[in-house]
């Protein structure tokens, strides 16, 4: 029983050294954010490979995730509620919940591992020792742009991922239920409100953020040579995964 109790305790202590870790960085990148000019090369470099290179993916699950969204709410509203108004449901599904989640989920898996991957390879090759040796700060050079570029990217592939949601979901109500694109947007049209956009832009904001942060803070962190990198990646993947969707509970309640 005692063991059990400093097991807690001490999982309770490592927490809070982690959070505080991550604050810590945190706030010395946020101070950088006035070099962000001298160092646009960097933030470009970082929003070519969060943003661009992700948009296929984002684009493959955006499709998919509004056809089952309709799938799914059709089922739902048959024999309840006319189909007229599958367009509304579906929608304000995908730009509330599936279009920030799905996308921050991709991120996580692509975007945050990566970054864990790179920089934990650089610190146990000792090439982050080497950028010190040459008075240059790696959370200047490394960190600053790949957070700056989560907090800008993944919003706008939610952007795109709500758009193409949105058609995947009137293909199918095409396909199954014969719906015209005057009933399915009319509905969209007659129930959109701004606030349902600006909630999920408002979650992706915060995803990326914190997707690009776990896996700086993973990446910095990492021990132990290949095998460390490969267990750093898996970290950074576990914990961002589990940050958003603790996050989008939190955002849900304080937004709605």
């Amino acid at each position: 029983m005692i063991k059990f109790i400093e097991s807690i305790g001490y999982r309770t202590l490592y927490l809070f050294q982690e959070a505080g870790a991550v604050f810590i960085m945190v706030w010395r990148v946020f101070k950088y954010l006035s070099e962000v000019w001298r160092n646009r090369h960097l933030v470009f470099q970082q929003m070519l490979e969060i943003g661009v290179r992700s948009l296929p993916l984002v684009i493959f699950v955006g499709v998919f995730a509004g056809a089952v969204a309709s799938v799914q709410t059709a089922y739902q509203l048959e024999g309840y509620i006319s189909f007229n108004y599958l367009g509304a449901a579906t929608s304000i599904a995908i730009f509330i919940e599936l279009g920030p989640v799905l996308t921050a989920l991709v991120a996580a898996g692509r975007v945050s591992a990566s970054i864990a991957a790179e920089i934990g390879t650089m610190k146990v090759t000792e090439q982050i020792d080497a950028l010190e040796a040459l008075a240059i700060d790696p959370l200047r050079y490394l960190a600053m742009p790949r957070i700056l570029s989560g907090f800008i990217m993944v919003p706008i592939l939610t952007i795109f991922a709500d758009f193409v949601g949105l058609l995947g979901a009137y293909f199918v109500a095409y396909l199954n239920l014969g719906l015209s694109p005057e009933i399915f947007f009319g509905s969209v049209k007659e129930f959109f409100t701004v606030m349902n956009v600006m909630s999920g832009l408002i979650k992706a904001f915060v995803f990326g953020g914190v997707t690009a942060i776990i896996g700086c803070h993973v990446g910095f962190n990492t021990e132990g040579g290949a095998e460390g990198v490969g267990k750093s990646t898996i970290r950074a993947f576990v914990l961002s995964s589990a940050l958003i969707l603790l996050n989008d509970y939190l955002l849900s309640v304080l937004l709605f």
